[in-house]
Order: structure tokens, then C-alpha cells, then sequence
């Protein structure tokens, strides 16, 4: 068994399910022990940065013999949950793909980055330059580790090894958050003049943002990203069947583009608020901007891309030029002025019951790394 498939069947094998996301759950402790022993193994200056009470980020660095240029890799360990999964940390091989929690989503990618080190420190290190390799916390909730992270390391570009089916992404989607509060008045049912029904006041509201995600879906495409969308995603409200709701509580997500400003969910809602105000008095409501991370692009011309196309290519992929649907830390190095990339192996199962992801392309993965730390730590 190659290393790279062997350290993916032990970091799948570990519990790092988001606490943020699942109450309770594990975090990142245990798979960072690991990992700090796998960069101790392998002979590289590794450092634990706590970002939360036992949610560490690992990071290690491989130095070259003279000044050169920086590469930073970088990915996350943590997960989704697992409900659902009859035996998610029990990693199986099947037809050369391996199932798993955490599997495409990204541990195959840690694998690689990390195998990819480990194979340029055995062939006699770096002549120059530097590679960073950044294990971080919670991505897949609000990305704390990775703003960490850039708080104390920096390079000259990066590649974040989330899963693009060796394809080279140079952009992905932003997103924001927000809640909205529909406000009426408690009422016993049998008495409609004395009661405001919050919920079908908030039918109001999702009518309207149907309409608004409707013109997104039909507005500007980015090229490589589609368009800009919305949807509702929880809602609340209600006391008893007997009852007018005197308050009804919706929260949801927009996808965001590249070229759209901060806040545009907040905008949009206000408006749409300030509307139906003033269509009827007795309307009100309030919205709460809760959360967001912005897009990301960087040029397709950038060296980094066009390197990274070169060793990959030469490690058998067939890479094209993307952009990626879901959000990823690599907006968060692109802030802190680090250039970076998504690349990533090929898998199934994205957050799904069965995730898995193709071995090959891990190894594929790994050999492509292996080569752009060669070329661009010069």
C-alpha cells in the first residue's frame, strides 16, 4: 500500500465531525494528533496553532537550502456530519475508490498535500524557496482556522486541496446569511380582528425572494461560476394550532459572485421589506444580516495556474480551467494576499450517505503537487 493511500484510510478512520455544526461532536483534536505525527515522522518543524479549545490547526513547513519563493498548501480536517452513514469511520476500498466520512471532502486532499512533501523532502529536499502545509479547523463551517492561520503564515501563492476532480479552479461562489423576522399579533383563533398571522405575512416575504431568485438564475453568468441564487433554508414560527403566530422567523442563503458587493443580501432584503411595508400598514418585519464570506477569482493567466497546469499534466491528469459552486478558504488566503488555486482528486458524495473518492487521483493528486513544489520553490 502506497503511503498517501494509507495515511487516507487513517485520517478517515478518525472522528472529526465540526462541533459547530453537530453539537457534541468531536472537533479536530484527535486528527491533528495524527497528523503531528506524521510530519514528525517525516522529519519537518511542525506547529499547533489552538484556534479554539481543542480545535488546532497543524502546520508545517519544509525549508529549502537557499531564499527562494513560497508555496502554501492548504486544507481542512474537519467534516460534516454523519447522520445517515451506517459505518462512517470505517474506510472501504471498493473498485479502487475509497467510502468514507471525509473521504473526497477533503481528507484525500490532506493526503496528497502532505504525501507530496514527504516524497520532495526524500528526494533531496528543496534547493530553494519554501513550502508551508497548513492543516485547518473548521472550513466547513465559518473558516476560523484558516483566518488563523494567515494571521502568522504567509507565501507566494497557495493551493488549496479541496476536491476538483484535477481540475484547476481559479474561482469559486461568496455566500451571506440573514434572518428574517415576520412581526404580528397573538390572538385567539376564533377572533381574526384581534390577531396578525406572522406566518402568512412571511408567505409574503417568500413570494417576493422566489421572484428575486428567479431574476438572479436569469441574470449575469460569470463565466465560470453560472449566476448568483437564493434560497430559503430554515423557518419557524407558531405556538399552538389555536393561535395567531405573533412571530415567524426565516433564515436563508445567497450565493454570491465574484463582482458583487459585501452586504448584497441585506440590500435585497431590505428592499423588499421596505416594499411590503408600504403595500399595507398593518406588514412588519425586521432582517438580521447573520453571516458571510465573499467570492473569490484569481486571473487564470496567474504563473501559479499555469505551473500547476504544466506538473499536472505531467502527472497524467487532464486538467481544464474551473470555478468551484461552494465556498473555500482559499478567499481567505486570496484576502490575506496570498494568490491561490483549488486542486484537488476526483470523488463522489460531496456531504452525501456515501462519500468516496478515487484512489488513483489521490496518487495523481499527490504527483502533481509534488512537482509544483519543485518548479515553483525556486
Amino acid at each position: 500500500m502506497e503511503n498517501v493511500d494509507r495515511l487516507l484510510r487513517d485520517l478517515v478512520a478518525i472522528d472529526s465531525v465540526n462541533p459547530t455544526l453537530v453539537p457534541g461532536a468531536a472537533g479536530e483534536a484527535a486528527i491533528a494528533l495524527r497528523l503531528v505525527q506524521e510530519f514528525e515522522a517525516m522529519g519537518l518543524p511542525v506547529e499547533v496553532q489552538e484556534v479554539a479549545p481543542g480545535r488546532p490547526n497543524v502546520v508545517a513547513t519544509l525549508e529549502g537550502r537557499a531564499p527562494g519563493r513560497s508555496l502554501m498548501l492548504c486544507g481542512h480536517i474537519d467534516t460534516v456530519g454523519v447522520a445517515g452513514m451506517a459505518a462512517p469511520f470505517t474506510p472501504v476500498e471498493r473498485d479502487g475508490r475509497l467510502h468514507g466520512r471525509g473521504a473526497q471532502d477533503m481528507k484525500s486532499g490532506v493526503a496528497a498535500m502532505i504525501d507530496a512533501v514527504r516524497v520532495v523532502a526524500a528526494s533531496g529536499g528543496l534547493a530553494a524557496g519554501r513550502v508551508v502545509v497548513a492543516c485547518v479547523v473548521d472550513e466547513e463551517h465559518s473558516s476560523i482556522g484558516a483566518d488563523a492561520l494567515v494571521t502568522r503564515w504567509r507565501a507566494d501563492a497557495g493551493v488549496v486541496t479541496e476536491p476538483t476532480d484535477l481540475d484547476i479552479a481559479v474561482a469559486h461562489k461568496g455566500f451571506e446569511w440573514a434572518r428574517i423576522d415576520t412581526i404580528g399579533r397573538a390572538a385567539h383563533g376564533s377572533r381574526p380582528a384581534e390577531g396578525i398571522d406572522a406566518i402568512l405575512q412571511m408567505g409574503r416575504v417568500l413570494v417576493a425572494l422566489q421572484t428575486l431568485d428567479a431574476e438572479l438564475q436569469a441574470g449575469v453568468r460569470h463565466p465560470r461560476l453560472g449566476t448568483a441564487s437564493l434560497h430559503a433554508s430554515l423557518i419557524e414560527g407558531g405556538r399552538e394550532l389555536s393561535s395567531y403566530p405573533d412571530r415567524c422567523t426565516l433564515q436563508l442563503e445567497r450565493r454570491t459572485l465574484p463582482g458583487e458587493g459585501p452586504r448584497v443580501l441585506a440590500n435585497e432584503v431590505n428592499a423588499i421589506l421596505t416594499r411590503l411595508a408600504a403595500q399595507d400598514p398593518s406588514f412588519s418585519a425586521e432582517a438580521t444580516a447573520l453571516f458571510g464570506r465573499p467570492p473569490y477569482e484569481v486571473d487564470a493567466a496567474h504563473p501559479l495556474s499555469q505551473a500547476l497546469g504544466v506538473t499536472a499534466r505531467a502527472a497524467g491528469c487532464r486538467p481544464n480551467t474551473i470555478g468551484m459552486s461552494f465556498w473555500t478558504d482559499a478567499a481567505v488566503l486570496g484576502q490575506a494576499g496570498i494568490p491561490s488555486v483549488l486542486f484537488g482528486p476526483a470523488g463522489a458524495g460531496l456531504h452525501g450517505v456515501d462519500e468516496w473518492v478515487d484512489l488513483a487521483s489521490v496518487r495523481q493528486c499527490r504527483d502533481a503537487l509534488a512537482g509544483l513544489i519543485r518548479d515553483w520553490c525556486r
